[in-house]
């Protein structure tokens, strides 16, 4: 745990380890900031409408999400000597008809930019799962974290298939914690009160 001094107020960084147990999830609340290092995996829409389509038809899903935390993001190809090409969080709105899917099959939490539902917030609550906001437009920042880069399943999808990350230090902030809170209004109202 780091604290950082600035002269508008502290804040404190968490090291947190992907894959974390739903104990580690429940201790962590709306606004807290995390550095998270370990693996993770991609999944846009298009990934998730395949995922959708598998358990449908009776077929497993394409690999094993126990714990496991999806960042909605597809990444660009990786330049020479790079490990990936610029990436950031999509639009999390967008894959919250498929998140009580991927909260059954057991992920422990999504990465993305933007509000979400209150469909969501309430699907945190009740499957333990949290969700993290990602800076937005900071492509190149993230991509330099990303230690190694692997096709995990769909490759057909290109740059929306899943791909299995792992990050070192990858900071983000708690949006909706395991207790179904969520961030932005809180920070809208203050921001209304300065």
């Amino acid at each position: 745990m780091v604290t950082y001094g600035t002269r508008m107020e502290a804040f404190t960084v968490q090291s947190l380890t992907a894959p974390f147990t739903g104990a580690i999830a429940r201790q962590l609340r709306v606004g807290d900031i995390v550095e998270l290092s370990g693996p993770l995996y991609t999944a846009r829409d298009a990934a998730h409408k395949r995922i959708e389509q598998a358990l449908a038809g009776g077929a497993p899903p394409p690999l094993d999400f126990t714990r496991q935390i999806i960042f909605y993001a597809g990444p660009c190809p990786a330049p020479p000597g790079r490990v990936i090409g610029p990436i950031a969080a999509t639009t999390s709105v967008r894959m919250d008809g498929f998140l009580e899917m991927m909260f059954r099959l057991g992920i422990a939490a999504t990465i993305g930019k933007g509000e979400r539902t209150e469909e969501a917030a309430r699907l945190c609550k009740k499957y333990g799962g949290l969700y993290f906001l990602s800076t937005g437009g900071a492509a190149a920042l993230i991509s330099s974290l990303v230690t190694s880069c692997e096709e995990a399943a769909y490759a057909d999808l290109g740059p929306e298939s899943i791909k299995k990350l792992t990050v070192k230090n990858l900071r983000l902030i708690v949006g909706i914690d395991a207790e179904g809170s969520v961030f932005q209004p809180a920070q809208i109202a203050r921001y209304r009160q300065q």
